[in-house]
């Protein structure tokens, strides 16, 4: 029987027992039952005029990432949209994801509970797109088809920093409408050149569709540090080329990072597309070396390890390549032509890249451990979180008690333990 070095070497690192700690954000939030009343109300500011006309038809955008109460939004929308005497549907606006198809970009928003029965309205996916116009750089603009057949679209999107790149528009409506709206051709047209001029044509393009488009609102959505909806934002479309940016550095304030500033090693549970366009955040985890846009994070990393894929994520692994140590578990999970179809997209294929691959979680974490240069081996500092949405409870090696108990947002919930590894050595 061949014997295994690896497990050798790995079973040589003894792990550092681990404590749980609350990290304490700001829990403003909008209560799930009072998002209509919410929505309703920032869609009705006598700023907007009345931009719905009877009998129109309103085209109503839906993305592929996992928005807090997204489907409770959208419902809320449509219903406004009716109680005007317009005709409102839903259009899939996700670029490239869901394989680049429209059955695949259906079913991720069937996934996130938009169907016609759910929010009371057609839901209508196709890759179709038709040209509007022209940017101010000469290229040829376009958006979907039967977006751009309605009497106005409504951009509704979540605004934050965005995980590949930097710039004064991120995620949100702007991007909603470039890549979104404008599908796989815009998506490939704003990633042509790489991450570096990604801010630049996000700007350029969003400007064009606002112009040229029958855009007539964008609702924008922020959500709090727990993954809940927090504030609701209508704007007229000559507000959103001025105003995204504001929400934006408002949406810097309420990201779930990690009050530390430096870890050894950290252990993410999950990664997957509903979690985050890169599978982890990297404005959260430190793992932005994947892109060199991404110009700020609040903590340093040495090694990376992802222990599993989300079930949303439909086995799409774009964002593994940011780890250096995974489990055969989440290998065999792989759907490698979703992956690679968002990294051709997105020219992202270090994003793509396979790391070490170990047979347990805790092989896994002691092939990084055993790895880190320059660090005080037997008091290591060891970060382990569920996913990059969910930081407020974590777990901490016992070398970084005493600044957990230091810190006014950290609360240490129990005594030092051993990690609860079973008997194939993986985490419960």
């Amino acid at each position: 029987m061949k014997i295994s070095v690896t497990k050798e070497l790995c079973a040589e690192v003894k792990l550092p027992k681990m404590l749980k700690v609350r990290q304490l954000f700001d829990r403003e939030k909008i209560e799930t039952d009072k998002i209509p009343e919410a929505v309703f109300a920032q869609m009705s500011r006598p700023q907007l005029g009345d931009y719905i006309k009877p009998g129109s038809r309103i085209a109503i955008t839906a993305g592929s990432r996992g928005v807090a109460n997204i489907a409770v939004i959208t419902k809320a929308i449509a219903d406004f949209v009716k109680s005007k005497g317009a005709q409102p549907f839903v259009v899939a606006a996700m670029g490239s994801h869901g394989g680049a198809t429209a059955e695949g970009q259906a079913a991720v928003l069937a996934g996130y509970g938009i169907t016609e029965a759910a929010v009371g309205c057609p839901v209508l996916s196709s890759m179709e797109t038709v040209v509007i116009g022209k940017n101010e750089e000469g290229r040829e603009v376009r958006i979907d088809k039967n977006a751009a057949e309605a009497q106005g679209i409504i951009v509704a999107g979540r605004i934050k920093p965005h995980t590949d790149f930097h710039g004064t528009y991120q995620s949100g409506l702007m991007k909603m409408m470039a890549i979104g709206l404008a599908k796989r051709e815009g998506a490939e047209v704003c990633h042509e050149l790489g991450f570096g001029h990604m801010a630049h044509r996000v700007q350029i393009f969003g400007k064009a569709i606002v112009k040229q488009a029958p855009i007539i609102l964008g609702l924008g959505i922020l959500e709090n540090a727990y993954d809940e909806t927090r504030k609701f934002v209508a704007l007229a479309p000559g507000e959103i080329e001025s105003e995204e940016p504001k929400l934006l550095e408002e949406a810097w304030k309420h990201l779930p990072i990690l009050y530390f500033k430096k870890a050894d090693v950290l252990v993410v549970d999950r990664i997957g597309k509903d979690i985050s366009g890169t599978g982890m955040d990297p404005n959260v985890t430190g793992t932005g070396h994947c892109t060199p846009f991404v110009t700020k994070s609040c903590i340093e990393v040495l090694r990376t390890v992802v222990l599993d894929l989300s079930d949303a994520t439909h086995g799409n692994a774009f964002g593994i390549g940011a780890a250096h140590c995974t489990t055969k578990r989440l290998f065999d999970k792989i759907d490698f032509d979703a992956c690679y179809v968002n990294a051709a997209t997105s020219r992202g294929l270090d994003q793509v890249k396979i790391p070490c691959v170990l047979e347990s979680d805790r092989e896994a974490v002691q092939l990084a451990l055993r790895t880190c240069l320059g660090i005080d081996s037997e008091n290591p500092r060891i970060i382990r979180i569920s996913d990059s949405l969910h930081t407020d409870t974590i777990w901490i090696s016992q070398a970084m008690m005493k600044e957990a108990q230091e810190h006014g947002r950290l609360e240490v919930l129990g005594e030092p333990e051993d990690w609860p590894f079973d008997e194939k050595g993986n985490l419960w």
